[in-house]
């Protein structure tokens, strides 16, 4: 059994901190490597983060260091195939939820920034008013702070008045709210296509390409834009 708050032995220590250099395509410059943070909280979803640390592997010099919350390590079980061991194996580094003494709650610690994929309202609250009781809401407000990018899939809906009152501090704050809403230009044959598309469009926000993202003009001939417009044949 998992103990979501307790100490984690297995938890691997990041190498001496290093400064990392943004590359277009997420590729390290003088052989240094980027680092980026993901937060996988627990609301519906969890196959984003997951995604995203998939994909992530794909992506030469870069690194990625991951806090799963303990309601995550629930609905992993529930809504995937995946075990909290083996989402937990997809990242470089990982980190107890409760550790705020871990090395990405320090400014110095040099990352791109944070992935918070998805993001519960929990969480959205906690950086909205920066309180900073778990490494999650430490990590952003430390990326916040630093004026790096923090992207929060934030996963629910309806809204009420309190939901959007917290979407608009956080954006105050600095970070970035995409919900995970799906593009259809791209004519997903699955939800795994869907999937992907919003993984790598998040990506994307970190200057980083995973060469998934099927981006319009690649996909304006095949959706037949210029006959329905009257500029083809």
């Amino acid at each position: 059994m998992l103990d979501p708050t307790g100490p984690d032995a297995s938890r691997t220590e990041p190498q001496q901190a290093q400064q990392a250099v943004r590359g277009h395509s997420g590729r390290a410059r003088n052989g240094v490597k980027r680092r980026l943070i993901v937060a996988i909280t627990g609301a519906s979803g969890v196959i984003y983060g997951t995604r995203a640390l998939e994909l992530l592997r794909t992506v030469p010099d870069l690194e990625t260091h991951l806090i799963i919350s303990p309601s995550a390590m629930r609905t992993i079980v529930q809504e995937t195939t995946f075990s909290v061991d083996e989402v937990r194996g997809l990242a470089d580094h990982h980190y107890n939820y409760k550790d705020v003494g871990a090395a990405i709650s320090s400014g110095s610690f040099r990352t791109d920034g944070m992935l918070v994929a998805p993001c519960s309202v929990k969480t959205l609250s906690g950086i909205a008013h920066c309180f900073d009781d778990e490494l999650i809401v430490r990590a952003a407000d430390v990326c916040l702070k630093e004026r790096r990018r923090v992207v929060l899939l934030f996963r629910e809906t309806p809204l009420h008045a309190g939901h959007i009152a917290l979407l608009e501090q956080a954006t105050r704050n600095g970070a970035i709210v995409m919900p995970p809403v799906p593009g259809f230009y791209t004519r997903p044959n699955s939800v795994a296509d869907i999937v992907t598309q919003t993984v790598g469009r998040a990506l994307d926000l970190f200057g980083i390409d995973a060469r998934i993202v099927k981006r319009w003009k690649e996909t304006e001939e095949r959706c037949g834009w210029d006959r329905i417009v009257g500029k083809g044949p």
